[in-house]
């Protein structure tokens, strides 16, 4: 059985396209996708509608999807941020405002091998950023591996003999296999707004019977995003920053 995962899509059509072209030669059974579909970009109906025709998706909420349809404030964001949140509010129609509220809150178990959070095991908006952070997260799911979103930076925490490695990815393609004895805490990146200063769009393959993990990094249209951005009168930092990758 073999996964995408992806993670933190923002809006971005463009990036999701390039995403799910590149992933369509390696024939993928199911797709797991760890939260914020909206905020930042200005396509936010598109990508809605395109994950959603996408074969068995698993989506949880993203903290952007929870402002957007109101459970959460806006308060907590940046006034970037919280304008993105504003516009995507007004521009999303019903049907999909009602989506963003029936998402799931992570943490969720798929299978008995994986969970999948959008922040943390233990706070869905928590950013794991660092080895201190995943101790904590590992004593809150009891599965081998936990998918996780969020940070916008593809990383890999690895528990083993009572030590915990963190590993930030910046080979592409990149692959682990995972290790009896080993658990795992796996961030794919953001599809649509990576902050790790490589612009391009980031997701993973997760191959369960060969138990391995591929990240990938895609070039898409990234000038079309951005005009996208600029012509719904978005901040003009939200443009600028996806091609700085920040």
């Amino acid at each position: 059985m073999r996964y995408l995962i992806f993670s933190d899509i923002h809006g971005n059509l463009e990036a999701l396209e390039a995403v799910l072209a590149h992933a369509s030669k390696k024939k993928i059974d199911h797709y797991i996708f760890l939260g914020d579909l909206v905020g930042y970009g200005a396509s936010p109906n598109e990508v809605i509608q395109t994950v959603l025709s996408l074969k068995h998706p698993v989506m949880i909420r993203g903290n952007h999807d929870k402002a957007v349809c109101g459970l959460d404030s806006i308060q907590t964001f940046n006034p970037i941020a919280a304008a993105a949140i504003q516009w995507t509010r007004k521009t999303l129609t019903k049907k999909y405002i009602h989506l963003l509220t029936g998402l799931a809150k992570g943490p969720l178990v798929v299978h008995k091998n994986l969970t999948i959070c959008h922040g943390s095991p233990f706070d869905e908006d928590y950013y794991i950023f660092g080895e201190f952070d995943a101790v904590e997260a590992f004593g809150y799911f009891d599965t081998q591996l936990c998918l996780f979103g969020h940070t916008h930076f593809p990383f890999v925490y690895i528990e083993k003999d009572q030590t915990v490695e963190g590993i930030f990815i910046q080979e592409n393609p990149f692959e682990i296999k995972l290790e009896k004895g080993a658990r795992y805490l796996v961030n794919p990146g953001s599809v649509g707004q990576p902050r790790d200063r490589n612009p391009k769009a980031a997701y993973a393959i997760y191959d369960a019977e060969q138990r391995r993990i591929k990240f990938y990094r895609v070039e898409y249209d990234l000038k079309e995003s951005q005009k996208k951005i600029l012509a719904a009168n978005l901040p003009s930092a939200l443009a600028e920053r996806l091609g700085l990758g920040i």
